[in-house]
This record gives C-alpha cells, sequence and structure tokens, in this order.
C-alpha cells in the first residue's frame, strides 16, 4: 500500500485552528504568578515559597511541555472552574527535583512528552495511582499505565517525510524500506539517542527483536547521507535543500512547517510527502504526550480533575489546533488540519511496552552509531 500524500492545509484550515485558540483565550491570560513563577523556577530552579499554603482553587503543574504550548489548556481549564495553575516549566530534570523534594513537593500535576520521561517517573514511584471512570473511558489501553499511574493525553506519529520530486510514489512504504540499500546516502536523520528516535528503535525490537532491529539500523547508519544531527524541521530542510531525499520526522512538524507564519518553512513542507508507514503490516509507530498526578500532591482530587478535562472534547480538539497532534479519546475528531492528512492504521503496541524496551534500543543505537 502506498503511503498517505499530505497536501499542506488550506487558508480556511489555518483559521480554523486560530479561531479554537481565540476562544478559549480571548477572555482571560494566566495569573501573573503563574507566570512569575514558571520563569522565576524554570529558569532558576527556585521553588515555591517556603510556608506559602497551597489554596484549594489552586493547582501547581510541573510541565515539560513549552509554555506556547500549555498556556492554551490552562486558560480554558482556568476559565471553565475558576481554578488557576501554578508553573514550572523546564525541558530536563524536573524528575529529579521532584525526588529531591520528597514530601514537601508543592508539585500535584506532572506533564511531559514521550512515553521514556513518563516512564522515568513511574520507575522513581514520583506519580500516585489514580482511579478514574473518566479517564479509563477516556483513554485507551494500551496508552495508559497497567497501574494508573500516567495517562496518554495526545499522539504523534513517526512518519517518514520523503522529496515530492525525488521520490516516486509508492517507494517507500515501511520503515524497512530505509534500510534498502537503494536509498544509499539519500537519508537525514537527528541523533538515534534522541527520545523520539529512541522509542522508534524500540518499537522496532518489538517487531524484530533486538538482533533484527539491529540490522535494521545497520542499514539505516549505511544509507546516511551525513551524520546524524538537528531537530525534525532541520531534516524537512534538509530535504527542500536537496541534501537528502528521505528523512524520519515527527507528523505535528509537518502541520507546523506547512502553517508556519515563515514564508521559508512553508517552502520547506510543500517540497515533501508525508508517508505513514507499514500500512499493510503492524501500523505507524505512535508516541505520545502525557500525565500523572504527583505522588505527594495535596491537591489529588483538583489534580484528577485537570487529566480528566485534558481528555475531554474540548482539550482534545486543542490538541491539534495548538500543535497538530491527534487525539487519544477515540469520540474526539482530530482537527481539520490533522484529518487533511487522511486515516492510517496505528501500532497498537501498547505504550509501556516502548519504555521498556528503551534500554535495549539505546544499546542498538550505541553499537551502530546512529
Amino acid at each position: 500500500m502506498r503511503g498517505i500524500a499530505v497536501a499542506a492545509p488550506g487558508e480556511r484550515t489555518a483559521r480554523a485552528g486560530r479561531g479554537m485558540l481565540a476562544r478559549v483565550g480571548a477572555a482571560m491570560r494566566l495569573p501573573a504568578r503563574a507566570c512569575a513563577l514558571g520563569a522565576l523556577a524554570g529558569l532558576a530552579g527556585l521553588a515555591w515559597p517556603a510556608g506559602d499554603a497551597q489554596a484549594a482553587d489552586e493547582l501547581n503543574l510541573y510541565s515539560h511541555r513549552q509554555p506556547f504550548l500549555i498556556e492554551p489548556f490552562l486558560q480554558a481549564f482556568t476559565a471553565e472552574t475558576g481554578i488557576e495553575v501554578n508553573v514550572v516549566y523546564a525541558s530536563k530534570g524536573l524528575a529529579q527535583r521532584l525526588q529531591a523534594e520528597g514530601k514537601n513537593s508543592p508539585a500535584d500535576v506532572v506533564l511531559t512528552v514521550d512515553i521514556g520521561r513518563l516512564a522515568i517517573y513511574a520507575d522513581k514511584d514520583l506519580l500516585a495511582p489514580v482511579e478514574s471512570a473518566v479517564l479509563t473511558e477516556a483513554v485507551p489501553a494500551h496508552l495508559r499505565d497497567p497501574d494508573g499511574r500516567w495517562f496518554a493525553l495526545s499522539k504523534r506519529a513517526r512518519v517518514i517525510a520523503v522529496s515530492k520530486d525525488r521520490v516516486p510514489a509508492g517507494a517507500i512504504t515501511t520503515y524497512e524500506d530505509l534500510a534498502d540499500p537503494e536509498w544509499a546516502g539519500l537519508v537525514c536523520s537527528r541523533p538515534g539517542s534522541h527520545v523520539y528516535n529512541r522509542a522508534m528503535m524500540a518499537s522496532m525490537i518489538a517487531a524484530h527483536g533486538e538482533e533484527g532491529a539491529e540490522e535494521w539500523a545497520t542499514g539505516l547508519v549505511a544509507n546516511l547521507a551525513r551524520r546524524p544531527q538537528g531537530n525534525d524541521r532541520a531534516q524537512v530542510k534538509a530535504i527542500y535543500e536537496g541534501l537528502c531525499d528521505v528523512a524520519l520526522i515527527n507528523s505535528y512538524y509537518y502541520g507546523k512547517l506547512s502553517s508556519s507564519d515563515i514564508e521559508a518553512q512553508r517552502e520547506w513542507a510543500a517540497s515533501m510527502t508525508m508517508i505513514f508507514p507499514n500500512q499493510d503490516d503492524r501500523g505507524t509507530h505512535i508516541n505520545i504526550s502525557g500525565g500523572g498526578v504527583a505522588k505527594h500532591s495535596k491537591n489529588k482530587e483538583t489534580a484528577v480533575a485537570f487529566l480528566e478535562f485534558l481528555t475531554k472534547r474540548d482539550a482534545q480538539e486543542l490538541y491539534g489546533a495548538v500543535n497538530f497532534e491527534f487525539p487519544v479519546n477515540l469520540a474526539v475528531e482530530a482537527a481539520p488540519a490533522v484529518r487533511a492528512w487522511g486515516t492510517f492504521k496505528e501500532d497498537a503496541l501498547p505504550i509501556v511496552r516502548i519504555a521498556e524496551l528503551a534500554p535495549a534500543a539505546q544499546r542498538v543505537i550505541d553499537r551502530t552509531g546512529w
């Protein structure tokens, strides 16, 4: 089966996404206290002031996700509930901070990206088991922790980007094709040790075993046009510049680039076609963003309510409008811009298995030099 060729979303689709953001954000802005705490704690590593009792109508959030991605959700939650959210933003180090704080931690909720990062919190016993009929109904079983410590909140696909002009339709349909010598010197990738590629490698181990996955990775590395470098945007730019013809990227990067205010980035996206691989067998590899309730939260009921809010229709639609991600709630349609990409078969491998195989995946990545 051929991959799905994707046309750039039209202006009407872009307007729809902007309209949704305007509706949730027009009436309010994040409280100044939330912004100040986020800036101070995220940049300087400061905690909330000692002895500053948490009000019942407040929630404390530790977030690995960037402010521009999270703020629309916080605005919508506060507008609906009246509960203000104080935020610490950091790309890394929050698990170690939460562990060091112990019972004195002010955190109620943790939000992060990638199953590997969620698993770190679970492995360190930093998340509280949650029993919620709302979460159980909204989040499919293979996208949540069997012990209820974390839940997927949105999905992204690890897709193959190919040059529209230089790769014939149907020439690549699977991840396994990337190791074919036919593509020698034509593949670009960010480093294999990045969490997105490590999860991808874990899915290959689940499908082929460690030996088979290493054989695949060896072939992939042999086909690289340059040493692994940059982020997923850089791989699309490299296709546009003719440095390579094929790359692995997360699906939402295509949406970001094709709707960018920067003309050059729209041109990068227009030069590629997005392939959802392995439609005739296991399906396309999926990763998640997700969250859980901090083990020592002083406000667990509100923390659970916040996670439940993020799985309901308005928030699930917002994931697509803000960041071109797929909803986890099967009762909710993807955002218009994401629906424009067409439907595809997802790999239904339990996402916890990706976390379990991450150490083996890293060993394969190290041995093959990805």
